[in-house]
């Protein structure tokens, strides 16, 4: 007969199962109080983050001190409340976990960099102008460099460190309004980082390349983004600067009609042979299409002596879009018959000069005169805050490269954005890119618009990376007749009028080889080649006007697959949108 009573199996199954439940409404309170009070400290962090940049922006350095102490304590608090056991194992539950995975990684960025980054750099600042880099009178004081090279490095280190750490956040799998916080710190700590390694870089280079202890000569390469070129653009005039104690001078102009055609090409690479043949060596308008800046700058500083003669320490070049940065600092500006504001600069120096002016000569008059006034603006006046800042934001957008011929000093420029050299791939990143080179022979690339979606997995059960590239000419239908010829080309290099003809090449992570290529779905006649060990797959694409062409290309092999892809491209006018997308693998 019964007792009444459960088998003893049974009771330790419902006692078991109560425990457990028990134990489970326990640790969701405990995440649920814990995530509320991490929450409320990443908003203080947030908050606070907007009151020091405006703080130390309008030099109030007393002020700033006790938010970036508040901000490292709200930080440690949010990063110590989602660092422990139970928070680590929700992070593992299927759905939910990515979100408690994400806020505590956000939260660790913010500890890292209100620790390790904002204490160096209030340091620095409150001793040293960081907005101008001790720029007045046209000139910059060479001298606090030496002082604050070792605290900028350290907080640019962190900053490094701290953008591959959100970069590797996967916002994807987050909820909308998480995921848009995981964007949005992406955004700023990518800013962040790009800015002071850009400041730390400058305290190491400038005492030197801005003639610190021996005077130095530059040239200025000017690219014209409506002629692409891998680097930005055709080269469309070329000038020498001369840097001495911190000042620099332009010294003298010159355009591409004083550099005819070469007989004998200069030396080039095998793989700029193999994309472009000869052309880069012969003919300078096409230097840039070299995608590899460091010898680009070798070779347009070959080309400057060997018209010129004297001895060159380095190139700089810069796209037209810098222009429109720096004039939001100098304010508008006079050339030939146009009075230029920072919102039309671009659309005249790019489309309206060559329906007002037809003559390519005094067309080049006008670019010279463009680039001496605002050469001349940007020395002489403007708030030296604002315009350090509009070289920073033009060189984050990778429209300033700078090759020097001081192997110490390149191999910092090398390693850093401003030296337009294809990254090494890491154990945190692989990189892809997109080259863009015309051969229309006009200035259509205008009305040429990118995008390129990135994805990465596994086709066929091997790590895949792919990159899709689509290509639109957005010229109007009656391009052909309402353009002006000298935008068109008028068919002279056998495209036909308001048509765009251009190499789209795409290039993998290092060791990776294409396992898959398609035009708009189909097979296309592609070149390939090499640049170092990355397999480069380039298109011959015409595009009428409203066309567009989707180019895919899967690269599998060592490198491929990584989750976190950076892309590298050609700058554009406007540029090219880039995303990420799930892998759909070719047929």
């Amino acid at each position: 007969m019964s007792d009444g009573r459960l088998p003893v199996r049974r009771r330790w199954i419902g006692w078991t199962v109560g425990v457990v439940l028990t134990l489970l409404v326990l640790a969701i309170g405990w995440v649920a109080v814990r995530g509320i009070g991490a929450v409320s400290d990443l908003q203080q962090v947030a908050k606070g983050a907007a009151q020091l940049k405006s703080s130390i922006a309008e030099g109030d350095l007393d002020g700033a001190k006790p938010i970036a102490e508040s901000i490292a304590q709200n930080a440690g608090s949010a990063h110590e409340l989602t660092s422990d056991p139970i928070w680590h194992a929700f992070g593992v539950i299927p759905w939910i976990g990515p979100n408690f995975r994400a806020v505590s990684e956000v939260a660790q960025v913010a500890d890292d960099v209100s620790a390790d980054a904002l204490s160096p750099l209030l340091d620095v600042a409150a001793d040293f102008d960081l907005a101008g880099l001790g720029f007045t009178g046209g000139a910059i004081d060479l001298a606090p460099f030496a002082q604050i090279e070792e605290p900028l490095g350290a907080a640019s280190r962190a900053l490094t460190d701290a953008q591959l750490q959100v970069q590797r956040i996967d916002a994807d799998a987050t909820l909308p309004p998480l995921a848009d916080a995981v964007r949005e710190l992406r955004s700023s700590v990518t800013q962040a980082a790009t800015v002071v390694g850009s400041l730390h870089g400058a305290s190491v280079l400038l005492p030197t390349m801005l003639g610190g202890s021996e005077p130095r000569n530059y040239v200025l390469a000017m690219q014209n983004n409506a002629e692409l070129r891998s680097s930005g653009g055709i080269v469309g005039s070329i000038a020498l600067l001369h840097a001495e104690g911190g000042k620099i001078t332009l010294q003298k102009q010159a355009s591409t009609r004083d550099f005819p055609p070469l007989d004998t090409a200069l030396p080039l690479s095998d793989s700029t042979i193999a994309l472009f043949e000869d052309r880069p060596g012969r003919y300078l308008q096409n230097i840039t299409s070299i995608p590899d800046f460091a010898d680009a700058g070798a070779t347009l500083a070959a080309r400057w002596t060997g018209r010129f003669g004297g001895e060159i320490d380095g190139v700089i070049a810069v796209d037209a879009v810098v222009a429109e940065h720096l004039m939001a600092a100098t304010g508008d500006l006079k050339f030939g018959p146009f009075t230029a504001t920072a919102d039309t600069v671009v659309d005249i120096l790019l489309s309206e000069v060559y329906a007002a002016i037809p003559d390519p000569a005094v067309q080049d008059d006008v670019f010279a005169q463009a680039a001496s006034g605002l050469f001349g603006a940007a020395l002489s006046g403007g708030d030296p805050g604002a315009l350090i800042g509009a070289l920073a934001e033009s060189a984050a957008e990778g429209r300033i490269r700078i090759w020097s011929a001081h192997q110490d000093e390149e191999s910092v420029l090398a390693a850093s954005a401003l030296g337009g050299t294809i990254p090494d791939d890491t154990a945190d990143a692989t990189h892809v890119g997109v080259l863009l080179n015309d051969t229309t022979g006009g200035k259509m690339d205008y009305y040429t618009r990118a995008s390129i979606v990135t994805a990465i997995g596994t086709c066929d059960g091997t790590a895949t990376t792919q990159v899709r590239v689509t290509w639109t000419n957005t010229a109007p239908a009656d391009a052909a007749t309402s353009l002006p010829k000298y935008v068109t080309a008028d068919g002279f290099y056998g495209v036909p009028a308001g048509s765009v003809r251009t190499l789209v090449a795409v290039y993998g992570p290092e060791g990776a080889t294409p396992s898959h290529i398609d035009r708009d779905g189909a097979e296309d006649g592609v070149q390939t080649a090499l640049l170092g060990t990355r397999s480069v797959v380039q298109h011959d694409v015409l595009l009428a006007p409203g066309e567009s062409t989707t180019i895919t290309v899967d690269f599998q092999g060592e490198g491929a697959g990584e989750r976190l892809t950076q892309v590298q491209t050609t700058p554009m006018i406007e540029a090219p949108k880039t995303s990420r997308e799930e892998l759909r693998c070719g047929s």
